[in-house]
């Protein structure tokens, strides 16, 4: 009797034990902060609206005199290079609390293209101005032409960024550095033969540009270690220049391009 009243005990107390520990509360399992801190690296694409604001000038060839256009003639063209875009990105990001600093570099492929045309006008009663061979003009030529295409054909940046996360999964940051860039130009520059007719030439010029950007982004996270973002550049290139020759017409042209650019991408990075 008496080892039964004692394993009687020993059972409700037992039981009494499990039912305080199936009682208590059980904590969550800890979940370590979202962090940008690190290496990613992700691929863009997007579309860019660019601007060529180029000057042109006729001058004598050979000794290249200058020519004074007379009125009706077009040297000053503001033309569109507008395209499609797609690349590359790599980048590290540094956070301390809500601050995020990092460091970002693209390589882009663009199908940016524009043309423009000029013009050094034959005036009233075909005078020989724009046509340096010649003194006259046959009937229908209206000048000296020069027809330009313009291709920015691949471009890259390196930029720092700065942001903040109003959440932590979210990025809004700043960003800027350097821009360089691939521009060539074809030309096609028609000219008066001493006997009056028109005479064409085509010439084709490529330069490598460095300038500078500016911009700015938001980034998100997309799910594990992906996330996704949106993000607008202004670029300016500076200024390409070169000259397009018609040894048949006796006349040259001078081109001056300014080209600046507007960068809309969307892109994903992978953050390792």
């Amino acid at each position: 009797m008496k080892k039964l009243l004692i394993c009687a005990a020993a059972f409700s107390a037992l039981s009494m034990t499990s039912a305080v520990a199936a009682d208590m509360p059980v904590k969550a399992p800890v979940v370590a902060p979202y962090s940008w801190t690190g290496w990613y690296a992700g691929v863009n694409a997007g579309y860019s609206w660019g601007k060529s604001n180029t000057d042109v000038a006729f001058a004598t060839f050979p000794g290249g005199v200058p020519i004074v256009p007379p009125a009706g003639s077009i040297t000053s063209v503001n033309s569109k290079l507008n395209g499609a875009i797609a690349g590359l990105q790599a980048g590290y990001n540094w956070q301390k609390d809500k601050l995020v600093l990092g460091i970002e570099g693209d390589i882009q492929w663009s199908g940016q293209k524009g043309s423009s045309d000029f013009l050094c006008a034959v005036p009233p009663f075909g005078a020989a101005t724009c046509s340096p061979l010649s003194t006259f003009s046959a009937p229908g030529v209206a000048g000296t032409t020069l027809s330009l295409d313009q291709k920015l054909q691949w471009f890259g940046t390196l930029r720092g960024r700065v942001g903040v996360t109003p959440a932590p999964t979210r990025l809004v940051y700043l960003t800027g550095g350097l821009a360089v860039g691939g521009i060539k130009t074809d030309g096609t520059l028609t000219g008066i033969t001493g006997g009056g007719a028109a005479i064409a030439a085509t010439g084709s010029s490529s330069t490598t540009k460095a300038g500078w950007t500016v911009g700015a982004g938001l980034e998100g996270l997309i799910s594990g270690k992906w996330t996704g973002k949106i993000e607008y550049l202004y670029v300016d290139y500076g200024t390409v220049n070169g000259t397009f020759v018609n040894a048949g017409g006796g006349i040259q042209a001078n081109f001056s391009s300014h080209i600046t650019d507007h960068v809309l991408r969307a892109g994903v990075n992978y953050h390792f």
